[in-house]
């Protein structure tokens, strides 16, 4: 018997994925990502670095006129390639996405039963008492009574209305969840309590999760692994909590840097930020585009771009500081003093 390994097909398999919009902005520009079953990826970045587009573009929900190359490979089909019945029956059989603010993606004339049975009459081609009893039982999957399935989405908290966004995208069983910041505008307690039940679907479904999120300290504590995005890149990749606890390039220290730790009263009252703003996608700036901001850069940012590079064992960062030696004569001033502080 032959002793070489079978490599294993990823659940998702994203390669050189640009997504440029009618107007000209570059919202994703070449990005590549894995996922497999049962693994938790966390994409992290301020708002405007192409998390949400990336989400949108996975199961081609982009407005008409983007443009879209590259390939999206789920379960090895590309989605890119599909007709369009096969990708309507791929939205939620395949994957599903759970939208931010579940109450503006709720049918607010509609009970909640009614919705979460939509998809599972069009796709699964159940009856209506079939559809209704499913959804009874989703609603408890996610810790609500299936009585709840009479409400309609104003009787409901914040929480709950999540809860029921997730039942709705377990409906037809996929194998991949796109939660685009799952937790927004939820308080601490139902936030900690909705981020432990996509943790326990993830493990007891062997499903694939995308979360995307601001929050570092989230996506460390909650995904296997975190990807850091910056003018629709991704900048740095590697395991959730070294990325968090020790990022290698100078955005992912950043944003890291912005959360308080508990038992760190100097991070506490002087949490650090970053000046400025993410690029306009339309203008990009040449050469490595977070070099503006960068309290590191290299006269050489300003003229070349950088890729990812192996960084570490299973990480990778897009930034010319993590080859050794890297610091130069060509540094500007102030650059080695910012690095140690960093």
């Amino acid at each position: 018997m032959s002793t070489t390994s079978i490599q294993k097909t990823p659940l998702l398999d994203v390669q050189d994925l640009t997504v440029t919009y009618a107007g000209g902005a570059q919202a994703v520009r070449g990005v590549n990502l894995s996922v497999d079953a049962g693994q938790k990826l966390g994409i992290a970045g301020e708002s405007g670095c192409g998390k949400s587009t990336l989400a949108l573009a996975l199961l081609r929900l982009l407005p008409a006129g983007t443009k879209v190359s590259g390939r999206i490979l789920l379960n090895g089909e590309d989605v890119l390639a599909m007709k369009w019945g096969q990708v309507r029956a791929v939205r939620w059989a395949g994957a599903s996405i759970v939208f931010q603010g579940a109450m503006h993606s709720l049918n607010a004339v509609h009970r909640i039963g009614e919705q979460i049975a939509e998809p599972i009459l069009l796709h699964k081609k159940a009856t209506q008492a079939a559809a209704a009893k499913r959804a009874g039982v989703l609603l408890e999957q996610v810790g609500l009574p299936a009585a709840r399935a009479s409400a309609y989405p104003h009787e409901l908290s914040g929480g709950q209305r999540q809860r029921v966004m997730i039942a709705m995208a377990l409906a037809c069983d996929p194998g991949l969840i796109i939660a685009d910041e799952p937790t927004t505008a939820l308080d601490v307690m139902i936030q900690a309590q909705i981020l432990r039940l996509i943790e326990q679907l993830v493990s007891e479904q062997d499903l694939g999760l995308i979360m995307i999120s601001h929050d570092l300290a989230v996506l460390s504590d909650t995904c296997d692994r975190l990807a850091v995005m910056y003018a629709g890149r991704v900048v740095e990749e590697g395991p959730a909590s070294e990325v968090y606890e020790n990022a290698h390039h100078p955005y992912g220290k950043a944003l890291s840097g912005a959360f308080p730790r508990i038992g760190d009263p100097a991070s506490r009252f002087a949490p650090r930020g970053l000046p400025g703003d993410p690029p306009d996608p339309s203008a990009l700036p040449g050469g490595c585009t977070f070099h503006p901001r960068c309290p590191v850069a290299l006269d050489s940012c300003t003229t070349e771009d950088q890729e990812l590079r192996d960084a570490g064992p299973q990480r990778r960062a897009a930034c010319v500081l993590v080859e050794p030696g890297a610091v130069a004569a060509g540094a500007r001033p102030g650059a080695e003093e910012a690095r140690s502080t960093s």
